[in-house]
């Protein structure tokens, strides 16, 4: 019985061991290791890609967009509006989610023929000009970009409520406009806030 209990010891203590050791090697070694990288070669995405205003304060991340409303909910025309989003209330990075739906689900068509509406009066333009990403959210619900074509035809309406040339808003998209991932990958894009931020303060 004392040599069982002793081995039963020993293997407890063994095992004691490693865990401490691996938990100090894995749980805190390489954590800090692979942090001290990141900050060091990707210091902004490491620290959530944080975009500031004129003055330095933070108002909102590049990689997760955001509504662009006042109190009520009601789009601001002097800026882009992003796309429809389903997580949670809108942009709840808590809560990343598409709705689901299917395509031939006819709560989805039904929304997506009242936002196009929407849309199209709001910008001013016919609703075969409205882009579906204008009236789809993406499938996380926190898409940070709009496709070129839904820039496009918000410039007038940004342009006029802000009273500058509709030239100086078509540069600024331009040059906000990103082409697809190392020239293939993907769509070209435009990210919202990077460009609201170019067209004036945000207080997100």
């Amino acid at each position: 019985m004392n040599t069982q209990a002793r081995g039963v010891g020993r293997t407890i203590w063994v095992a004691t061991r490693a865990m401490a050791l691996l938990t100090l090697v894995l749980g805190v070694g390489y954590t800090l290791v692979i942090t001290g990288i990141g900050q060091v070669a990707l210091p902004a995405q490491t620290n959530g890609s944080i975009l500031t205003d004129e003055d330095g304060d933070p108002v909102g991340s590049s990689l997760i967009g955001q509504s662009f409303t006042d109190a009520d909910g009601e789009p601001l025309p002097e800026y882009f509006q992003s796309r429809p989003s389903a997580a949670g209330d809108g942009y709840d990075g808590g809560a990343s989610s598409g709705s689901n739906l299917g395509p031939e689900n006819a709560d989805l068509i039904a929304a997506i023929a009242e936002r196009t509406s929407h849309v199209a009066e709001f910008n001013g333009v016919t609703e075969a000009d409205v882009p579906a990403d204008a009236v789809t959210a993406s499938a996380s619900g926190l898409d940070p970009h709009i496709s070129p074509q839904y820039a496009q035809i918000q410039i007038d309406r940004v342009a006029q409520a802000r009273g500058v040339p509709v030239e100086q808003v078509r540069g600024l998209v331009a040059a906000h406009t990103q082409g697809p991932d190392v020239g293939y990958l993907g769509e070209s894009r435009v990210n919202v806030l990077e460009l609201n931020l170019a067209l004036g303060e945000w207080e997100g």
